[in-house]
């Protein structure tokens, strides 16, 4: 792969690291759809992906944790199943055209909670049923460690919408759980034989950089009504291209 190549696409995982994390997410999803308009190969975006997911979110994860926003005790009901589950997950390949069809859904509707989202005050908020945490993670953590996406983007809106936590403490939940998700998942990655692409490195150093600006930025609060809208719309434009073309 040329330098020309590369290059758009270390600046486009920059970015979309740098808005992701600004809200508490690694920007897996992101990364993903970048990945897919690019014409990346399928067989280097999960692991590519779970990679730079562990990177960032980790980064996400310290700047929310020293500003408080980071409750473990609400994180592990979740992590419990999501981890084995996202072992499972990334030990797991699905063939080309299957592997497709999740990943495209999946970006979809991911991108449908951020273009339909609207700016809400903060509600009070209900302490969630034991039940549907252990049910909530488990399903996620299989989803992401298939697809390589940290489950975070899946993860916060649900939580927003059932009033579980508030805005803050999701974001900060939302990091930790990519990151331990992300690690699980490519331990089971490794586990089945699988190594990493090439240029990782790169799209690395990208996202980390990118992640640690926008979790500084995050955490202290910013308005990001416009940034849900274009990261939607690069989220529905990747998932419709796996899907249709």
């Amino acid at each position: 792969m040329s330098i020309a190549h590369i290059l758009p696409i270390f600046l486009a995982i920059f970015i979309i690291s740098t808005i992701y994390a600004s809200v508490g997410q690694a920007g897996a999803s992101g990364f993903i759809a970048i990945m897919v308009l690019f014409d990346l190969a399928a067989t280097t975006i999960k692991p590519t992906a779970l990679i730079l997911n562990v990177l960032v979110s980790l980064v996400v994860m310290w700047q929310f944790r020293r500003a408080g926003f980071l409750s473990w005790k609400k994180l592990w009901p979740f992590a419990i199943t999501s981890m084995p589950s996202a072992f499972i997950g990334g030990y797991v390949t699905l063939a080309s055209n299957l592997f497709n069809g999740v990943l495209g859904s999946l970006l979809v509707i991911a991108s449908i909670s951020l273009l339909l989202r609207r700016p809400q005050p903060e509600q009070a908020t209900v302490a969630p049923s034991v039940p549907w945490v252990l049910l909530t993670g488990g399903v996620i953590g299989l989803l992401s460690g298939l697809t390589g996406m940290g489950g975070g983007i899946l993860l916060a809106p649900m939580l927003i919408y059932c009033r579980w936590y508030d805005t803050r403490t999701i974001a900060g939940i939302s990091g930790a759980f990519i990151f331990l998700n992300s690690i699980v998942a490519l331990l089971g990655l490794f586990w089945a034989g699988q190594s990493l692409p090439m240029h990782w490195g790169l799209y690395a150093l990208a996202a980390v950089s990118g992640g640690f600006i926008g979790a500084q930025l995050g955490s202290r609060s910013i308005p990001v009504p416009i940034i849900h809208r274009l990261l939607g719309a690069i989220l529905l434009l990747g998932g419709l291209k796996l899907m249709f073309i």
